[in-house]
């Protein structure tokens, strides 16, 4: 356990931590202004990274059953589970936008993967990968979708989606695969060195993000105090309930149900901060989320990956 637990502060915790520490800085001493880049990666770095990941991601039929069921169940619970917390602690529009983003979206991709590879060796990176591909997809689809409702109707907020490049990558990466057709070695590798530079993009906009600029207003309104504490119930405790009742009712076994069960309880998405700064859904609430359930997660994880183990 113990070993465990120190294998993950240096090979997960560690590199993860330069990038959030760089935007930390550069937000203290520079006064950064990250909306620029957080279009940029909202643009044409996520689309890269999805094309990518679908054009060349070794997956197998063997489980995309089972993941794509949980996949979808888990995302339609815990939203329900926001809309009902949302109504109940009398939650505003944006609040409410971020509540759902805090508690649906898990930072599978940047931290998720480098933890599951540690935990689980290459066996369990193959299983994973067609999880994070499918939340790849669902978070630059349905998550703006959630976020986009703090400021539009529910009618701009489905059109929203499709004015994402993100979708349509996607799709014609589904295409090329389903066809066998192959993209220009110059071409693929321009594509992939653009999805390179998302993780350390959108950590650097995550330490950004947790800097309170000097001067603000007081960000710790009742609403925002309400909804801060219920996304680190929701996203430390319930999720993964949740995530262990679920698989156990699809009859997930094996090495996937624990892949599963880790991915799902994972921090929240750094990639909700950007949403959220997008579409200006309690853009400091959900930042503040993410320090505080990756914080949490320290400890949580190397507890739920042995005893999933």
């Amino acid at each position: 356990m113990l070993q465990s637990f120190l294998l993950t502060l240096y090979h997960v915790f560690l590199p993860i931590s330069l990038p959030v520490i760089g935007g930390i800085l550069l937000k203290r001493f520079r006064n950064w202004d990250t909306r620029s880049l957080s279009t940029f990666s909202l643009y044409i770095l996520s689309p890269a990274l999805i094309f990518d990941t679908l054009l060349h991601a070794k997956i197998t039929w063997t489980d995309v059953t089972g993941t794509f069921w949980f996949s979808i169940i888990n995302l339609i619970a815990l939203w329900a589970l926001a809309e009902l917390l949302s109504r109940i602690f009398h939650l505003g529009a944006s609040e409410k936008a971020g509540l759902t983003l805090v508690s649906t979206f898990t930072n599978c991709v940047n931290y998720g993967l480098p933890l599951v590879l540690l935990a689980f060796g290459q066996l369990g990176l193959d299983k994973a990968s067609v999880y994070v591909i499918g939340q790849m997809i669902i978070v630059n689809t349905v998550g703006i979708f959630f976020a986009a409702r703090s400021e539009f109707t529910v009618k701009h907020a489905i059109l929203s989606v499709f004015r994402m490049p993100s979708i349509y990558a996607a799709a014609i990466a589904i295409v090329l695969r389903s066809t066998g057709i192959s993209l220009p070695d110059a071409l693929d590798g321009g594509i992939t060195m653009l999805a390179a530079g998302y993780s350390p993009v959108v950590l650097a906009i995550l330490g950004a993000q947790m800097l309170r600029p000097r001067g603000s207003a007081d960000p710790w309104q009742p609403n925002v105090r309400r909804a801060f504490w219920t996304g680190l119930v929701v996203r430390l405790a319930a999720a993964p309930v949740l995530s262990y009742l679920i698989l156990t009712a699809l009859q997930v076994e094996g090495i996937l149900f624990s892949v599963l069960l880790i991915l799902a309880s994972m921090p929240t998405a750094v990639n909700a901060v950007i949403l959220a700064e997008q579409f200006n859904a309690s853009p400091q609430f959900v930042s503040r989320c993410i320090l505080w359930t990756t914080a949490a997660s320290m400890i949580i994880l190397p507890v739920m990956i042995v005893m999933s183990s």
